[in-house]
């Protein structure tokens, strides 16, 4: 009787062993899925702040096979997956699909830093065709601005006639992406413009919070996760609008509500904000 008791039928036997197996057939599709998604990602402008936020966190997460960065002198790295690519290289032919522009407002003035190629606003259409001729199929444009001096018609559409002109190479997606950031620090020496620039600073005290500028490593993690969901997101033409950006970065699983976005799908709710008082 004991003996009866304690063995397993066999109904709920084939029941484990079949939910066993759906479970490991749904972990090597995810595997698959992902190891088809890492990809070669191409970054212009990967030499400032956010720039090198972002090559760093493109490399640390694993999702691409490969991370390139456009440079205009000769640069040695020993990085596992990190390839530096020679400017002049842009307009052949790319092992790149998905590509990233960093346009940034201050540039660090070092040794290595200067060797990454440094994207100019003026320049977006000529890249992007460049980009576009060498086989990229996803473009992903980092444009800064300052805080509230953007119009909130342009914050979720085109800001410039050269962005349109991107919008019409035929990217399968293209995505710009609002960050708000802070005015770069002025080295000046006179007390009268030391005095100037410690007045218009405290104007940042008069920006919402939804306006307020998003640490450079977190809009680097948000852009790498966006870069990589892209591949499975219908094909379309975005603008990723600050309040939004900054939403994300605030939330727990900001992945998760990019995803939603970029799917259309309704947002998940989002942490509450920090306070700033």
């Amino acid at each position: 009787m004991l003996t009866r008791a304690l063995r397993p039928s066999a109904p709920r036997t084939v029941r484990a062993m079949d939910t066993l197996m759906h479970a490991l057939r749904g972990a090597n599709a995810t595997l698959a899925r992902q190891s088809a998604r890492a990809e070669v990602l191409l970054v212009l402008g990967g030499g400032g702040m956010l720039g090198a936020a972002l090559v760093a966190r493109a490399l640390a997460c694993g999702r691409f096979a490969r991370v390139q960065a456009a440079v205009d002198k000769p640069l040695a790295s020993a990085l596992r997956g990190f390839e530096p690519l020679p400017a002049e290289r842009l307009g052949g032919r790319l092992q790149a699909d998905t590509a990233v522009i960093v346009f940034e407002r201050a540039w660090r003035s070092n040794g290595r830093d200067e060797a990454f190629l440094q994207p100019q606003p003026a320049h977006l259409a000529m890249l992007a065709a460049q980009l576009r001729a060498g086989g990229v199929r996803r473009l992903l444009v980092v444009v800064p601005h300052a805080p509230a001096l953007l119009p909130q018609a342009l914050k979720q559409g085109f800001a410039s006639i050269d962005e349109g002109r991107v919008a019409a190479m035929g990217f399968e997606q293209l995505l710009f992406v609002r960050s708000a950031q802070s005015a770069a620090p002025a080295g000046v020496a006179h007390w009268s413009q030391r005095l100037a620039a410690a007045w218009w600073s405290q104007l940042a005290w008069m920006v919402p919070q939804s306006e307020q500028p998003v640490r450079a490593p977190r809009v680097a993690e948000l852009a790498v996760e966006l870069a990589w969901r892209m591949a499975d997101a219908p094909s379309a033409t975005r603008v990723l609008p600050p309040d939004l950006l900054r939403e994300a970065a605030q939330s727990q699983d900001g992945g998760a509500l990019l995803s939603a976005w970029l799917e259309g799908a309704p947002l998940p709710r989002a942490s509450a904000p920090a306070q700033r008082w």
